[in-house]
């Protein structure tokens, strides 16, 4: 039996059974998307939480504070109130840290804004001229405050143009006065657009100078993060062992170990989480792949009852000539066909849900070539791996039995 003859037997074979071939492509259609879904939302995720870091700022180190306890209750590390607006002061003098060349304490708290008849839950962050600098933004209009400002704890806010949206200032946000615990502020200027950072609105905010924040609005000494940027990627190493040293010394520590404060660069947590990400988009591919494997077991079972039915006509073929090897060939082209079918098929459904799912969910997907390629060439190989038994299995017919068995 030729090659043709042998692709032309087993397409009949497969459009014969229609039902039942479409069902088997179903079960592997399914579980191909299902993987190049998965692998897509893990390396979006990946991708979006890298940019998000990346956006915080260029050479950037965040130093936050401890753990707190209180009443035999441990919070965990940011919760302490161990880091003061004088520590980053401290820190920004090129005397004693050369290689930092900007600091910005953040000082945080979530308050009610209004402005007018509308108000507007957000986040209210004390901080210094460098902010701007430091955290890699820019001003859509106005101005940021001044480091004079800063000094005099002038009444002035720069808030985020989704903040400026909620309180309905549009356009005309500059000049405009706001109060955030009954304290009266003027808007002198709109950051632009930041968008979202690990599901938090960078653009949802109203920055006050730190002294303003600290003795009118969060009432409280501490802030809640330190952000350093170093002068150049190449002397991080240096700027974080200045923090460190400095910071044990203003806190007396003489144990590093003990230091009630902890650093963190860039690059650390990129790895953190895309480690987190790896380790899920694993877990979800590998959940995804049982319904491959149950695919694969389809193809096996709907083989094998093929071979049962065609119990005759393989005793037949055989009878006029033909070998255990075109057999064997024909049942393999037959599941192969099932298993790259299902393939094509879940490789297109999930292109489509790639881009019909951002739609309606924040989550972006991110497809690989090799995820496209790679699903295919799994699916081809899952229906040539479980169609191999019952191939074998009608290739053992014995002419005669397959003859008499009816």
């Amino acid at each position: 039996m030729s090659i043709v003859e042998t692709i032309r037997s087993a397409l009949e074979a497969i459009w014969g059974h229609r039902l039942r071939s479409a069902l088997t492509v179903l079960g592997i259609l399914i579980g191909i998307a299902a993987v190049i879904l998965t692998v897509g939302l893990g390396e979006g995720a990946s991708a979006t939480v890298n940019s998000a870091i990346s956006s915080l700022g260029t050479n950037l180190l965040i130093v936050t504070p401890g753990s707190s306890s209180s009443g035999g209750v441990q919070g965990g590390f940011g919760s302490a109130s161990t880091l003061t607006y004088a520590d980053a002061q401290d820190l920004a003098s090129r005397t004693v840290c050369p290689n930092i060349v900007a600091v910005a304490p953040t000082a945080t708290t979530f308050d009610n804004v209004v402005a007018g008849s509308k108000n507007w839950t957000t986040q209210i962050d004390g901080t210094t001229a460098s902010w701007l600098k430091v955290r890699d933004r820019t001003m859509a209009e106005g101005s940021f405050f001044t480091p004079s400002q800063v000094d005099d704890a002038d009444a002035v806010a720069v808030i985020g143009s989704s903040t400026a949206q909620e309180l309905g200032l549009g356009e005309f946000a500059l000049g405009q006065v706001i109060t955030v615990n009954n304290v009266s502020l003027s808007v002198i200027g709109v950051l632009n657009t930041a968008g979202d950072s690990s599901g938090i609105d960078e653009d949802d905010m109203v920055l006050v100078p730190i002294t303003l924040a600290q003795s009118l609005i969060t009432g409280s000494q501490s802030v809640q993060s330190i952000y350093v940027e170093a002068q150049s990627q190449g002397t991080l190493g240096a700027a974080y062992g200045e923090t460190d040293d400095e910071l044990l010394a203003l806190h007396q520590i003489t144990n590093p170990a003990k230091a009630d404060f902890t650093i963190t660069s860039q690059s650390t947590l990129e790895s953190t989480a895309n480690s987190v990400n790896d380790a899920l988009t694993f877990l979800l591919a590998g959940i995804a792949a049982i319904s491959l494997l149950v695919g694969g077991i389809g193809v096996m079972n709907i083989m094998l009852v093929s071979v049962t039915e065609r119990v005759r006509e393989i005793g037949l073929r055989k009878a006029l000539g033909a070998t255990p090897a075109a057999i064997r060939r024909q049942f393999l082209f037959e599941a192969s066909a099932l298993g790259l079918t299902g393939g094509f098929l879940g490789a297109g459904l999930g292109v489509l849900g790639a881009v019909v799912i951002p739609q309606f969910v924040s989550n972006h997907i991110t497809l690989e070539w090799w995820a496209l390629a790679g699903s295919i060439g799994v699916a081809m190989a899952i229906g040539l791996g479980f169609g191999v038994y019952p191939a074998a299995r009608a290739a053992r017919l014995a002419p005669i039995d397959a003859l008499r068995s009816e």
